[in-house]
């Protein structure tokens, strides 16, 4: 059932009758329902990030810390629950860890680009060309974006307005100060073959945290499927015991 969290105008698919004990963040491009088989039987809500799925795109460019901020004013008064968070999600689910931890009594995270471990993939020449060109006014806005959409990620392509400007943002971001400053338990759910989040940054994550595990899913990739999404639950239920 499609509601709101709290009295803000954020909406998320609400499974249980009782008090949300558990939020969960989806990955870029995605929604919340996303959570549908993690969530059944729990009392929880599966939000959709302001831009995806049914709920509107912020009128500016957020970065990850204003999702965050926005969430936590949603979320005050509810008391602190466990906050589910994959890719992109993940993201916005540690900046809410760290900047406001009465809001979060767990967090569970998969597929998160934590840091990065690898080089940054180089600029085709023809690309940066353009981008000189363009910021000349020498090519116009519509060659640009054919470059643009030549030349950049599927999520680039696909993205348009502000939700553009937000990924650019995002890409850029790094979260081991914000990981040192997290006090609640975490548990890093990882896919063994994880392309977009590579297992590698979660072990280096797993070193800055100051209470964190770390389960490592074999043959799982990057979406919430199969054994992936299995764990994730698992991870939910031990934390809601605890």
């Amino acid at each position: 059932m499609l509601g709101t969290v709290g009295s803000s105008d954020w909406v998320a698919d609400k499974f249980g009758s009782g008090a949300p004990r558990v939020i969960a963040l989806h990955g870029w491009g995605r929604s919340g329902k996303d959570f549908e088989r993690i969530l059944a039987g729990q009392d929880a809500l599966a939000v959709h990030l302001p831009g995806f799925g049914p709920a509107a795109a912020p009128t500016g460019a957020w970065s990850t810390a204003d999702y965050a901020d926005q969430l936590a004013l949603a979320l005050r008064g509810s008391g602190a629950v466990i906050v589910v968070g994959h890719s992109f999600g993940g993201r916005v689910a540690l900046r809410l860890a760290a900047r406001a931890p009465e809001l979060v009594s767990a967090l569970v995270l998969t597929g998160v680009p934590l840091t990065r471990v690898t080089p940054p993939k180089s600029v085709p020449l023809a690309f940066r060309v353009a981008k000189v060109l363009h910021a000349k006014k020498l090519i116009p806005e519509a060659t640009m974006e054919r470059y643009r959409r030549k030349y950049g990620s599927q999520d680039y392509r696909n993205a348009r307005g502000v939700m553009r400007e937000i990924l650019v943002k995002t890409v850029a971001e790094d979260y081991l100060d914000d990981v040192t400053r997290v006090v609640a338990p975490v548990t890093m759910v990882w896919g063994e073959l994880d392309a977009p989040a590579p297992l590698a940054a979660a072990e280096k994550a797993l070193e800055y945290f100051p209470r964190a595990t770390l389960r490592v899913v074999p043959g799982a990739s990057h979406l919430l499927e199969g054994n992936l999404e299995e764990a994730v639950r698992d991870a939910v239920t031990a934390a809601l015991t605890q």
